[in-house]
């Protein structure tokens, strides 16, 4: 039975690599299936978008959303980013709020294009339920601010599940509703199972396979053709890179690739 365990252990690793070595190949981020509808010029010829990504703490941008964010700007496009908390859970709200800005530094995001926020409603928490109606209009402030055109966020289940991540998704969800969406096109991260979601670059395929056979809805794999910039902007969070977070970097399937649909 050894070599059973054997040879799967090595077709497995075997896989990785040749999935990892697909990433790899592509010469910048990348859409899949390539499409002139997603992210099209709006109206007036205006190519770039101003997108507001909308998270929850400090580090989900680079843990989950950075293939996003890299490809959205080797487009052209504008990321502005809306941190609704400092995540002061343990008390490092301070610290965590400028880790932030040094990992926008390294996703090369202009600081003046980043908002932490300290609301006393919005802290961070497992416990902490988040109102929506105060997210929705937080986040029409700043759409207003920035001119944006275009929302990302995450879905309803938050990727991990945070409820953080959740009540930000439904406080989006919020704000799409109470303006009638108007001008303003939103998409949001596909939470992926958990076999996926640590299968590291492995979901490509299945990722690539969903993404060319949906028919309901548009669905998008974006691929990070250089993953070491996920792990260097995750490692400007000083204080979150501990063993399992750097773990999670290299296994996680949002180093690699994310799945937009839209909301």
């Amino acid at each position: 039975m050894g070599w059973i365990w054997l040879v799967f252990a090595a077709g497995s690793v075997l896989l990785w690599a040749i999935s990892l070595g697909r990433i790899l190949s592509f010469p910048a981020p990348t859409c899949v299936p390539p499409s002139p509808h997603f992210m099209r010029p709006l109206r007036g010829g205006r190519r770039s978008r101003n997108v507001l990504l909308v998270v929850a703490h400090p580090d989900d941008e680079s843990m989950f959303f950075a293939p996003t964010i890299l490809f959205l700007k080797s487009k052209g496009h504008t990321i502005h980013i809306l941190c609704m908390s400092q995540g002061n859970a343990d008390g490092l709200g301070i610290t965590r709020k400028e880790e932030l800005y040094h990992a926008c530094d390294t996703l090369k995001i202009p600081r003046e294009q980043v908002k932490v926020l300290d609301h006393p409603k919005l802290q961070d928490g497992f416990h902490e339920k988040w109102d929506h109606g105060l997210l929705a209009e937080l986040t029409m402030e700043h759409i207003q601010l920035w001119a944006i055109d275009t929302i990302v966020t995450f879905d309803s289940y938050g990727v991990s599940g945070h409820p953080n991540h959740q009540d930000v998704h439904h406080g989006i969800c919020k704000f799409l509703h109470v303006n009638g969406q108007g001008n303003i096109e939103a998409w949001e991260l596909a939470s992926l199972n958990i076999l996926r979601k640590y299968s590291g670059p492995l979901d490509i395929w299945l990722s690539w396979l969903i993404s060319f056979s949906s028919s309901k809805q548009p669905i998008y794999t974006l691929v990070n053709s250089s993953p070491s910039r996920s792990y260097e902007a995750m490692a400007a969070h000083r204080s979150q890179w501990v063993w399992f977070r750097r773990l999670f970097i290299m296994f996680s399937s949002y180093t690699y690739i994310n799945v937009l649909q839209k909301l």
